[in-house]
């Protein structure tokens, strides 16, 4: 590893919390991922303000460690990629359709990235991006089932073959609808979180679908202004004016103005943004 390289997995680790060494097998894997979820919000604010999104690694890294700012799943995947590579843990990228909160029918767009990770010859799924609710790290097995502190079971089934529109592999949830963005129908059973197969995925593949998730209008993010963060036991969210809050305190509130906006922005996602950044928010110019 180069010195940079050294140098900018110190400052990673020191901005997910993380200070003991850390290995490169799946208990590795899992704890990144959950420190990573824990410490760096997932958002998208940066687009309502008229900001270029950058998926290159220089880009990520000033923004999300340097900058401390957080980001979606094509800026964070982008971060962690390049993080695992540093602890000799190879990925390589997938685009998915997000099922969470879509229409039955026509399969939506590729508009989320995931990692596929190889552990010693094993594929394990690596997924710090998806902004509806916490996804843990899990190999890539069928019916394979995982559990997390904010109360839900996670599932892997194979569903086709690749290049299938409906998808090869889908990733499903069942737990609380409080630990979700407010997308989770409200029961707590198995719903679908997103489909994905294991085609190729060309850095050119990736510019393509941040583009169109960062720029199309009836893409989910040019719509909606979001902040989400896993906390332990629970989650937090604030999608548009509504926050909402599970864990250690639970609740949910609707942001009355600027300033509290920007304050439940700071302290419950570290996200800062100035007074004129706030203001300029197509959310908040009223």
């Amino acid at each position: 590893m180069t010195d940079r390289g050294e140098g900018r997995l110190a400052a990673y680790l020191e901005r997910i919390g993380l200070v003991d060494p850390v290995g490169s097998d799946a208990a590795a894997l899992g704890v990144l991922q959950r420190a990573h979820r824990l410490a760096i919000p997932f958002e998208n604010l940066d687009i309502h303000l008229g900001r270029e999104i950058r998926i290159d690694s220089d880009s990520v890294f000033d923004k999300l460690v340097t900058r401390r700012r957080g980001g979606y799943c094509f800026e964070q995947n982008r971060l962690f990629a390049d993080m695992l590579a540093a602890l000799d843990i190879p990925t390589r990228p997938l685009l998915a359709r997000v099922r969470l909160g879509s229409p039955a029918g026509e399969p939506p767009a590729r508009t989320h990235v995931l990692l596929l990770a190889d552990l010693a010859g094993e594929a394990w799924l690596a997924d710090v991006g998806f902004g509806g609710s916490y996804v843990p790290a899990m190999p890539l097995t069928d019916s394979h089932v995982a559990m997390t502190d904010d109360g839900a079971r996670h599932r892997l089934r194979r569903i086709g073959e690749r290049g299938s529109p409906a998808g090869e592999w889908l990733f499903e949830r069942a737990g609380p609808h409080a630990s979700t963005d407010g997308r989770a129908l409200p029961h707590a059973e198995w719903q679908p979180q997103y489909s994905f197969d294991l085609a190729e995925v060309a850095p050119a593949d990736l510019e393509q679908a941040n583009h169109w998730t960062a720029t199309a209008a009836n893409s989910r993010f040019t719509n909606v202004h979001i902040a989400t963060i896993a906390c332990p036991g629970g989650f937090a969210s604030i999608v548009d004016r509504k926050l909402s809050i599970t864990g250690a305190s639970s609740g949910q509130a609707e942001i009355a103005g600027a300033g509290e906006y920007r304050e439940e922005l700071a302290a419950r996602f570290g996200i800062f943004l100035s007074n004129a950044e706030v203001a300029a928010l197509p959310l908040l110019r009223d």
